[in-house]
């Protein structure tokens, strides 16, 4: 007799199903396994932490952590692995009072069911006999034995998501795993200055902290002396929060969030409200499109926070939000108000400063010189040999005739605050012509055709030495053969470090060498546009950061030259990023402005 049909639409999953579909929502990437295994670590009072990431193919094989915490006993080594095992928590009481960076009992069971993983542990005074070994397979204990190894805990992962293809299809590339990796690193390092943290990928170390009282040191060890030199602190308490740390001067800045780092109860997490609050007490300091370097620390009651709404911990919600989020606003406000803000004066040099120049300009945004109402601005000696040179690179031919060009010939009248030019048609039309977005658009065309050129570049005399931090390195180590195509000849100089030997032929006589520091700082961003490949996307950023400033006072002639290139060019009517060159006041336009119809 046969069995009848199961009709059920309803059923219950079985538990390795259950167990991979719950590891796929705390363990997304490489970096979350190693988020997890650090902050275990962190909580089982480690000093010392080391992770060590090896990888082989554009893919990452293997994620080990050493630390000189508690370390466990062989009955707990074989817990550890068990779903909702914690010894953090022991009722839902304690989460009111959390103060753990791990709590769920979720980590481990779900990293060891979608890889291999390898335990050895051994208790702190423990006999030397007494250590464990652990070896799971896909959820599976495959070993549990005796072993001789140091106090605390050692944990390799390997074979990442081997029982589930599909997450490990959709994998980012290398490049983009370590920099995730070690934007987790930073970020923990910096919430626990006084733990050594050491990143290591493939024998070569990428982040190295050491033990110490004073955020300060940690900053300066990852990101630079420079950084932190520019740094102003921060120290308010208020009713619901104490904040505490740094923030940067407005002429340190980003074009993204990458350097906000922010921690709550020396948990690192991800705040958008927080984070809005920090930008919105720089107020009018930093324009739009940019974000401060910041590395804030704030303590609040746990009884105000919420940990538990995400699988991974990456989020937090706060009670009494809106008071949190003003005082913060107002420590950061107050911190900038009674500093003095007036840019230090750099000297140029071979060397270019870690990040992006103070004060450099971003692509999307235009700062321009001062109007002054009794002054009339003259170009300087030294601004009219720089204009000449950038008009004499984008001279070239084009193989468009100006009797054939779809822009009109055109009279310049003058200029306008150094941004824009105003010239009128033989029709009597007014144009205002915007000289940054002109000159972007004919440097533009120039680096395309460029690219397809023998002769790309040109030898520095002097090579210019770039200092990155990890992330950007990494990023930059990618990008190396787009740039190579490019006409730059990059070479790694040791630890997050690049010498440049060569650039482009189209950027000239290079005389302002932080125009490669720009270039580069521009490539690294977080977010690239979207359906642009790397090599539009850096021929767009040569062109903007190579071209004629908003700001630039031209002479005359400098202004017709300019007009006379661009009826030279296949798309004379917007730049690169679809901003107009241009705008047309007819006669009949302007007859209605002043009422003579």
């Amino acid at each position: 007799m046969t069995d009848p049909p199961d009709n059920r639409t309803i059923r219950i999953l079985d538990p390795m199903t259950v167990n991979k579909i719950a590891a796929g929502e705390v363990v997304e990437r490489p970096a979350s396994v190693v988020k997890e295994l650090v902050e275990n670590a962190i909580d089982a009072g480690a000093r010392t932490i080391r992770v060590e990431v090896s990888s082989s193919g554009g893919r990452i094989t293997a994620i080990g952590a050493t630390d000189n915490g508690i370390g466990m006993t062989a009955d707990d080594a074989i817990l550890a692995f068990a779903p909702h095992a914690t010894s953090k928590i022991s009722s839902i009481a304690d989460l009111d009072s959390l103060m753990t960076l791990g709590f769920r009992g979720e980590a481990l069971a779900s990293i060891a069911a979608i890889s291999k993983v390898t335990l050895c542990t051994k208790p702190r005074g423990g006999r030397a006999d007494e250590g464990t070994r652990v070896v799971i397979e896909g959820g599976t204990i495959m070993e549990h034995s005796e072993t001789g190894t140091p106090e605390g805990t050692y944990i390799l992962v390997t074979d990442l998501f081997f029982n589930t293809p599909a997450r490990k299809k959709f994998q980012k590339s290398l490049a983009a795993e370590i920099a995730h990796i070690t934007g987790i690193i930073e970020g923990l390092a910096l919430a626990h200055p006084e733990i050594s943290v050491h990143l290591i990928h493939n024998a070569k170390e990428l982040v190295m902290t050491e033990q110490s009282p004073r955020l300060l040191d940690t900053i300066a060890r990852l990101f630079g002396n420079q950084v932190s030199a520019d740094l102003i602190p921060v120290d308010r308490t208020m009713l619901y929060v104490s904040v505490s740390g740094y923030i940067s001067r407005p002429s340190l800045f980003r074009k993204n969030q990458r350097r906000m780092f922010i921690s709550i109860n020396s948990r690192y997490v991800s705040s958008a409200p927080i984070t809005s609050a920090i930008i919105e007490g720089y107020g009018t300091l930093l324009s739009k499109e940019r974000f401060p370097v910041v590395f804030l620390s704030l303590t609040i009651n746990p009884t105000l926070i919420d940990v538990n709404v995400h699988p991974a911990k990456k989020l937090v919600k706060l009670s009494h939000e809106r008071e949190i989020c003003t005082a913060v606003w107002e420590a950061v406000k107050n911190a900038l108000l009674i500093t003095d803000l007036i840019p230090a004066g750099t000297v140029k040099g071979s060397k270019i400063s870690t990040g992006r120049s103070p004060g450099a300009p971003s692509s999307t945004t235009y700062g321009h010189a001062p109007i002054q109402s009794s002054v009339v601005s003259e170009p300087t000696h030294a601004g009219i040999i720089t204009t000449d040179r950038q008009l004499r690179q984008t001279e070239l031919p084009t193989g468009i005739q100006p009797d054939t060009s779809v822009v009109p010939e055109m009279e310049v009248i003058g200029q306008v605050g150094g941004i824009y030019i105003l010239a009128t048609t033989d029709s009597g039309d007014l144009i205002l012509v915007d000289q940054h977005a002109v000159h972007e658009r004919i440097m533009y065309e120039l680096v395309s055709r460029k690219s397809d050129s023998a002769d790309q570049s040109q030898e520095l005399i002097v090579p210019v030495i770039l200092h990155r931090s990890a992330g950007d390195a990494a990023l930059i180590r990618e990008l190396l053969p787009v740039l190579e195509e490019e006409g730059f000849v990059i070479e790694d100089f040791g630890k997050n470090s690049f010498l440049v030997r060569a650039v482009p032929v189209v950027l000239g006589k290079l005389e302002q060498t932080d125009l490669v520091d720009e270039i580069l700082a521009d490539l690294t961003r977080e977010e690239p546009e979207r359906f642009v490949s790397s090599r539009e996307r850096l021929a767009r950023i040569i062109a903007c950061r190579s071209a004629i400033k908003a700001g630039t006072v031209c002479t005359h002639e400098q202004s017709k030259r300019l007009l006379q290139q661009l009826r030279n060019v296949k798309n004379p009517f917007s730049c690169p990023h679809g901003r107009p060159t241009m705008v047309r006041f007819s006669r009949d336009q302007m007859d209605g402005m002043f009422r003579r119809t």
